[in-house]
């Protein structure tokens, strides 16, 4: 079994409630099988500080390739960006 890197962005009230949303919308496009390799996988999440001059994406590839340890368990916590407006930005590695 390998792992994948998974990026999912959802809008909600609390981050609590945006990740439940973020693992509802992975069932659905990719099943509750399990080794989706999505953020469905995960059981947690772990908030960690956007900079305010990076884009999501690009800090989280960077937090990714550094192999940064609140991150880089396949089993372990996604990482979580709060971003403007209400929404919240989950990445990480995910079993598949």
């Amino acid at each position: 079994m390998g792992a994948e890197v998974f990026y999912h962005k959802v809008k909600a009230k609390s981050a609590e409630k945006a990740f439940s949303n973020a693992i509802d919308e992975a069932h659905w496009h990719h099943g509750h099988a399990g080794y989706t390799g999505t953020i469905a996988e995960k059981g947690s999440f772990v908030m960690i500080p956007l900079p305010k001059d990076k884009d999501p994406y690009d800090y989280a590839n960077e937090l990714i390739d550094a192999d940064d340890s609140r991150i880089n368990d396949k089993w372990g916590a996604a990482g979580c960006f709060k971003l403007a407006n209400g929404e919240f930005f989950f990445f990480g590695w995910a079993s598949c």
